[in-house]
């Protein structure tokens, strides 16, 4: 059982599995545009790194090619459209937040998913209400790895850094945590490039599964 008084979450590929809807989105427009769709394996890494990932991965190109700014806008649209048909919370993490909110510890979000696209998932999950803060790159200068989005989340829910555990499935995630002074959890269940191990990233514990998060943070 660790000691602390907040736990904060990433969004994707930590507390949400949201791929499988950003990859329908992705799919229906390489549809659009005459292409193949492609298996959730082939682009499910690249949901880390959000829109441009993904269309760098969908269609082959780069940041600079021309057709890219306009495919993004695009897929963005499609995406808001249907953002929460499949998404779901990792199995056991219901489980995590309940624990929290039974011991009357407040939990949250800190995520670099814009605040359009969190706050519609989280209100369609009816997690927004739940959540004692999300913090979007909307609200800081200098989003994740900074520490600046870290330490607004803690101090709108007036617990200091240090007694803040936040949990993410990108190096980012860590290296902002613990810029920040927090206990930090790397979530193996994640989004996890291929050339990554969570075991390089200097976090104060590695969870495999997302079922294991709860015995590592609460007594069984």
């Amino acid at each position: 059982m660790l000691a602390f008084k907040a736990l904060l979450f990433d969004l994707d590929g930590t507390l949400l599995d949201t791929a499988p809807d950003f990859v329908n989105a992705l799919n229906i427009q390489l549809v659009m545009h005459g292409r193949e769709p492609l298996p959730e394996s082939a682009v499910r890494t690249s949901v880390t790194n959000g829109s441009a990932g993904l269309i760098q991965d969908g269609f082959g190109i780069a940041l600079e090619h021309t057709d890219f700014e306009p495919l993004r806008k695009q897929y963005l649209d499609l995406y808001f459209n249907n953002l929460a048909d499949e998404t779901c919370l990792f199995s056991g993490l219901d489980k995590v937040l309940k624990r929290c909110e039974q011991d009357n510890i407040p939990w949250g979000i800190v995520t670099n998913k814009p605040w359009k696209y969190s706050s519609a998932v989280l209100e369609q999950l009816d997690l927004i209400d739940r959540a004692a803060t999300v913090i979007c790159p909307d609200h800081v200068l200098q989003p994740k790895p900074h520490p600046e989005a870290m330490l607004l989340a803690a101090a709108q829910i007036s617990v200091a850094p240090q007694d803040c555990v936040y949990v993410g499935d990108h190096r980012r995630d860590i290296d902002a945590g613990r810029a920040a002074g927090m206990g930090t959890i790397a979530a193996g269940w994640g989004y996890i490039e291929h050339s990554e191990d969570p075991s390089d990233w200097d976090a104060d514990h590695v969870v495999s599964e997302s079922g294991q998060l709860h015995s590592l943070l609460f007594n069984p």
